[in-house]
């Protein structure tokens, strides 16, 4: 009897003891998760964060591009600022010239220099082949300095329709902006971009600025503008209906659109 007890005792000790060191294990492991500052019940929460730096540097890179794109294809034209530097010449070298009406620089040595139509890598090459004729080996670069003979189109339904000259990189939203925005009778649904390539061949993309203005829309929505793109931003027909008919009035407004159809 006494040895049925004293096996039961330890039987009891035991379990106990096992009980204590997996609360103790489980404790441990909590204050250390606590520590480290990750959580067993949220699996994706660590992936949300590490994710977010990345989309940020995609939001980055992206418009990094827009405005390498904009400087590396811009073409030089009359009242752009360049900056002409040859390495180790300061007599020779520029820091800021603007390209004349008729499309040229002057430059101390090379006098008069056709620069219009020309990227700013392109002028620096041509400026490295002339000035090879009495310099060894020039080393050439070219800066846009301001950007004035880049020009955009904005006609339609929008407050201010005209020119937009484009001193820095602009997109669709950028452009209707400066035109003072879409009018009430315009829509802001139906946008298209014409643009010129290769001579006479037009491209047309249609645009949905609605659809930017509440942050639903893809970067190609928002289309990045080249010099000489054309933007019209179409009229609301509805709007247009519902502005006539209450200036001319019912029954005027029947009789008005009867007259044109």
């Amino acid at each position: 009897m006494r040895i049925g007890n004293w096996l039961s005792r330890s039987v009891f000790i035991a379990l106990t003891a096992v009980f204590v060191a997996l609360a103790g294990a489980t404790a441990t492991a909590q204050t250390q998760s606590a520590l480290s500052g990750k959580s067993t019940e949220d699996p994706i929460g660590q992936n949300s964060i590490s994710a977010l730096p990345v989309a940020a540097d995609n939001d980055d890179l992206y418009f990094k591009n827009i405005y390498r794109h904009f400087f590396e294809t811009y073409r030089l034209g009359p009242d752009d600022e360049v900056a002409i530097r040859v390495l180790g010449q300061p007599d020779y070298s520029l820091e800021k010239v603007r390209v004349s009406p008729v499309g040229r620089v002057y430059h101390p040595l090379l006098g008069d220099v056709e620069v219009v139509g020309l990227t700013a890598d392109r002028l620096a090459s041509r400026l490295k082949v002339e000035l090879g004729q009495y310099i060894v080996n020039p080393q050439v670069s070219v800066a846009l300095l301001v950007a004035n003979s880049a020009k955009v189109g904005i006609l339609g339904d929008v407050s201010s329709p005209g020119i937009i000259v484009m001193s820095r990189p602009m997109n669709l939203l950028d452009a209707i902006s400066a035109a003072g925005g879409v009018t009430d009778r315009g829509s802001k649904t139906n946008i298209t971009v014409h643009r010129r390539r290769g001579g006479d061949r037009i491209f047309t993309y249609k645009l949905n600025l609605k659809k930017v203005l509440e942050g639903k829309a893809g970067a190609e929505e928002n289309i990045a503008l080249q010099a000489g793109d054309t933007v019209v931003v179409h009229g609301n027909w509805k709007k247009k209906v519902s502005t006539v008919a209450s200036l001319l009035g019912f029954g005027r407004f029947v009789g008005y659109v009867a007259d044109r159809w």
